[in-house]
């Protein structure tokens, strides 16, 4: 049995260096198995692009940065007036960092492992004191959404839409849970570098890796993609929704290349006083783990604040024929 379609042929050589081609056509789009934003399964069509083989590393964008001077977001002061009633010291340029907790804590305070921490960025994906030196084919961390898109912008490529990334992520294997098939852990070796144990204090590293892992570290999926499961989640181009919009009651019905959501509607109705666009992010990271966040899968999805950066959130691009 073949577990992977076969993917078309590319219609010319790749438009930069290190991208795969994408076959376009039909797929099932989406999970009822696992989290409710995931709902419902329905059909979607895209047509072939090129994606980018690996996550965009350190080395990469420490190229863009050289030859433009970009400052990422993480790198700016925030602006008090989209804060209302933020502590003064916060208001510096800085980012959330991950710290694991001493032992099992309640799963509704993120607080308890998310740090806000001056002066992480990307060079500095700990704070002060870390550095990226050693960690040139690491994917880039702290990357806001605005940061992703100066990137793409300036590689003369664009980011994926939540549909382009499901379909690539899929590799072929329509309708499977994990990138590599049905079973969460198969024989062999770690196909994802994630979270093994208790998150978010006991990190049991079986996978080799505790933070970010060398991009292609894993086997690749059908489309000879690198980490589109686990390592770190990736923007997206569509604003976040709560569910995926129902089946296509005909064939001449099913979504085109969609390109999902309005910025109004992604703002977080938990947080009135935050009117920030959100956008899908997809593939879940290193700290995901079953008794936390199973989404490290195609289907899975999170709504990102554009404004906001972690020590887990990179991106990877994509070009359109």
């Amino acid at each position: 049995m073949t577990l992977h379609a076969p993917a078309s042929a590319a219609p010319s050589a790749p438009p930069h260096p290190g991208m795969k081609w994408i076959p376009g056509g039909t797929f099932l789009m989406g999970s009822e198995a696992h989290y409710p934003e995931e709902a419902p399964v329905h059909r979607v069509a895209v047509d072939g692009f090129w994606m980018d083989r690996t996550q965009v590393t350190n080395a990469q964008f420490a190229l863009f940065v050289k030859r433009t001077g970009y400052v990422t977001v993480a790198e700016r002061a925030p602006d008090p007036a989209l804060f209302p009633g933020a502590p003064a010291g916060n208001l510096v340029p800085g980012s959330l960092v991950f710290r694991p907790t001493a032992g099992p804590v309640d799963l509704t305070r993120i607080d308890s492992w998310w740090h806000w921490t001056p002066g992480a960025c990307w060079r500095h994906p700990e704070g002060p004191g870390s550095h990226v030196r050693k960690r040139g084919q690491h994917p880039v961390v702290h990357i806001a959404y605005e940061d992703a898109l100066a990137y793409a912008a300036w590689a003369g490529k664009a980011l994926p839409t939540e549909a382009e990334w499901e379909r690539a992520a899929r590799g072929g294997l329509e309708g499977k849970a994990f990138t590599w098939g049905d079973t969460h852990l198969p024989d062999g070796p770690p196909r994802a570098n994630t979270w093994q144990g208790e998150f978010p204090w006991q990190n049991l590293c079986t996978d080799g890796f505790a933070g970010t892992s060398p991009v292609g570290s894993f086997p690749p999926n059908g489309f000879g993609l690198r980490d589109m499961a686990g390592n770190v989640w990736e923007w997206c181009a569509d604003f976040w929704t709560e569910a995926h919009p129902p089946e296509a009651d005909k064939p001449c019905c099913i979504p085109q290349n969609p390109l999902r959501g309005t910025a109004t509607g992604s703002h977080d109705p938990a947080a009135p006083d935050w009117p920030i666009e959100r956008r899908v992010v997809k593939g879940g990271s290193h700290l995901c783990a079953p008794n936390y966040c199973l989404r490290y899968r195609p289907a899975a999805r999170r709504p990102q604040m554009v404004d906001t950066g972690t020590t887990h959130i990179g991106f990877r691009c994509v070009a359109r024929v």
